[in-house]
């Protein structure tokens, strides 16, 4: 399924909301919002402004880095991808 930058997390949908929020964030990647070696929003922020748990923001953020569209870096933050492939 396919996400926009502006899409809203649908509770009830048949995707869970974590892929959802990954699929809105590597929206916003193609869409420029973040540029490479810049971060992302926090975990905090995210939070709020989708209404998720921390841990959903969390599993949305790891199934990213796995992808190698986001990388983390400990004390710092969440950060786009040199090359991120598979935005």
């Amino acid at each position: 399924m396919e996400f926009g930058p502006d899409d809203d997390i649908e509770p009830d949908a048949p995707t869970p909301p974590y892929k959802q929020l990954a699929g809105i964030l590597k929206a916003r990647i193609r869409r420029g919002d973040w540029k490479p070696n810049r971060p992302i929003a926090s975990e905090a922020r995210l939070v709020d402004e989708f209404g998720l748990s921390r841990p959903t923001v969390r599993r949305a953020i790891r199934v990213l880095v796995d992808e190698g569209v986001l990388f983390v870096v400990p004390q710092r933050g969440t950060y786009v991808a040199e090359h991120p492939d598979s935005a």
